[in-house]
């Protein structure tokens, strides 16, 4: 079943049942979808540009959730932190600490990484390998973190 369906499919069971918060989340991401098949790309919304907008649309949230917090206002910030919950819904289990130090790990032998010089390749081929499963910011600190002498 395609995003689109799901979106659509529980879209309609928020609104029988009257719960605000999935509902924000998922018009969200089916505004989203919207934008992106009518941006005149071209592209098509495959799964890889399914996950990568819905990436967008939680570290937009989290942007906003970091700035609430900073001034204190925890009422719109909990409406993000709502929002992001329902958005990480329809992506993939995300990767984290052990899990994602291991497949990185794994990574780095297999690109023959030694020291920080090589986080160039390193970064490319693990942003290519766990597109979906982990945020590039979270990829980045375990790299630098293992490949730090």
């Amino acid at each position: 079943m395609s995003l689109e369906t799901r979106i659509m499919e529980d879209l309609k069971e928020a609104m029988k049942a009257k719960d605000q918060a999935a509902m924000r989340g998922i018009r969200a991401i089916k505004s989203a979808i919207l934008l992106f098949k009518t941006d005149g790309s071209g592209n098509e919304l495959n799964e890889a540009n399914e996950i990568k907008l819905l990436q967008r649309l939680v570290k937009q949230r989290q942007d906003s959730l970091d700035i609430y917090t900073q001034q204190n206002r925890a009422d719109l910030a909990q409406v993000e932190k709502e929002e992001i919950a329902v958005i990480m819904r329809y992506l993939p289990k995300q990767l984290e600490g052990e899990e994602l130090e291991a497949v990185i790990r794994d990574i780095i032998s297999s690109v023959g990484a030694t020291s920080v010089k090589d986080m160039g390749k390193v970064m490319g081929a693990a942003n290519q390998q766990l597109a979906g499963k982990a945020d590039g910011k979270s990829i980045s600190e375990v790299v630098k973190k293992l490949l730090a002498p």
